[in-house]
């Protein structure tokens, strides 16, 4: 199995996690790396997913590893900054970053994926970002263990929920962004407060000064530009914990709303695999081999064990090669599987993959009213035809409106509604919701906003 060079030495430093010694020598501030290929979700707060080809690295470039904001990113001047931690503790904290840097720092591997990855395959759609797969990365993180943190601190046996804040700021009247985890996962020996990714200080799109790394959970944990963590002795009740981020844990009806109180918190990510070579829509050659390739990644449940690929739509399975330098506890795992399609004509590539606790990927994707937790199996449709000419599918723009946009812009760009394809029900729910979070829209505009809303971006191909 052939590797980059890049992947080289990826590869020769991973693992699970290193211990480095304290006072080793850093950057005050971050070096500043300009975004390539990225596919523009949302300019303003910035959103960017990772092309299909940025999972040809093994640990991801921090030129292409995703962006995902709720705000605008903060400046935050380290000389001033310190992190706060307080509430069920015996002695609060106010930690520089120097004095973090004396600690005992941890190396680790891991994925860190947006809650919506995905959405975009959800049928019928649902609100959101329109994330197709690649709101995701493998990043190489290191820090201090969040539990020799709250240890330092005196955490109390009566703690429930350990929640962070940081030096974002909310837009207009939105509430501030505060997530929480329970203590177990905290004191979890996985759990870090990272102040380095990729062996470089952390950027500041990234969450600089420090950010939370919940390893095998979703992004939303992953709390940025970290300020203060206070210790509860109850679970939090914060917006973003109580009414955001929730997903049900039973099936639902597609199409079908819930309230936030019935639904849980999104923590773990599931087994997913993706292929990210052919790309759907590919002309490949009859008679020429082919290297299927593609990664894949668990959570809590543990690593992946195996990944197995069809080439006839489900009907036989085969197990691909996975890269045996990447085992590891939370980082993804490069496999490819070699192939000669026999003869003309329209095949379907699937993939599923397995984890350390004999979880198998779904062939089909439970619906949610969120879109969170998309890992269905893997497809890739293929064009097996004489000429063998690889080909990117087309797409189209839509229509943006001048009017739409002065009255109802001032928290995010017209690219994060353009992307939808919601119902008038979907559109009422999402208007209320954005009210909610702080939109200003007043009750005689609301019937001709959904109007609008519905004619421009309803359901249907775009």
């Amino acid at each position: 199995m052939k590797h980059s060079r890049r992947n080289f030495f990826a590869l020769a430093a991973g693992g699970a996690f290193h211990l480095r010694s304290p006072g080793s020598v850093w950057a005050q501030s971050p070096v500043e790396h300009a975004k390539r290929d990225m596919i523009v979700r949302s300019a303003r707060p910035e959103d960017l997913e990772m092309p299909l080809s940025g999972f040809s690295d093994y640990i991801t470039p921090i030129e292409h590893f995703f962006v995902r904001t709720h705000v605008y990113v903060p400046t935050v001047d380290l000389s001033k900054w310190q992190l706060a931690v307080g509430g069920n503790v015996a002695t609060p904290l106010s930690l520089t970053m120097a004095d973090l840097r004396r600690m005992p720092s941890v190396e680790l591997i891991a994925v860190t994926e947006c809650a919506g990855n995905g959405r975009s395959y959800f049928e019928p759609t649902v609100p959101g970002l329109q994330w197709r797969d690649g709101s995701v990365g493998n990043g190489k993180w290191r820090g201090v263990r969040l539990a020799d943190v709250l240890k330092r601190a005196g955490i109390k046996s009566s703690a429930v929920d350990i929640e962070f804040n940081g030096a974002d700021v909310p837009i207009g009247t939105m509430p501030d962004f505060r997530r929480s985890i329970p203590v177990r996962k905290a004191l979890d020996e996985n759990t870090l407060l990272a102040y380095e990714m990729n062996g470089e200080t952390l950027p500041v799109k990234h969450g600089f000064p420090l950010r939370v790394i919940t390893a095998g959970w979703a992004s939303d944990s992953w709390v940025k530009w970290l300020t203060s963590i206070t210790v509860l002795d109850k679970e939090s009740d914060s917006f973003w914990m109580k009414s955001a981020y929730r997903r049900p844990d039973f099936p639902m009806a597609p199409g079908t709303a819930m309230p936030a109180d019935q639904m849980k918190p999104v923590t773990t990510l599931r087994i997913k695999s993706l292929i990210t070579s052919p790309m759907d829509g590919a002309n490949v050659s009859p008679g020429k081999p082919l290297t299927i390739r593609g990664v894949a990644w668990s959570g809590d449940a543990g690593p992946v064990t195996s990944v197995q690929v069809s080439v006839d739509n489900g009907r036989a399975w085969r197990l691909a090669e996975l890269h045996p330098e990447q085992f590891s506890q939370f980082g993804w795992r490069q496999w490819e599987f070699e192939w000669t399609p026999p003869a003309q004509g329209f095949q379907t590539i699937m993939a599923r993959a397995n984890d350390a606790s004999g979880n198998t990927q779904p062939l089909t994707q439970e619906w949610n009213p969120s879109g969170y937790g998309w890992n269905a199996a893997a497809r890739a449709g293929v064009n097996v035809t004489a000429n063998g000419i690889m080909e990117l599918p087309l797409t189209r723009t839509p229509l943006m409106s001048t009017e739409f946009r002065e009255r109802c812009m001032s928290c995010h760009d017209m690219d994060v509604v353009v992307q939808q394809r919601l119902t008038r029900e979907q559109w009422d729910r999402e208007i209320t919701k954005m009210t909610n979070w702080g939109a200003q829209v007043k009750a005689e505009d609301r019937h001709g906003l959904l109007d609008y809303l519905v004619n421009y971006f309803g359901p249907g191909p775009r």
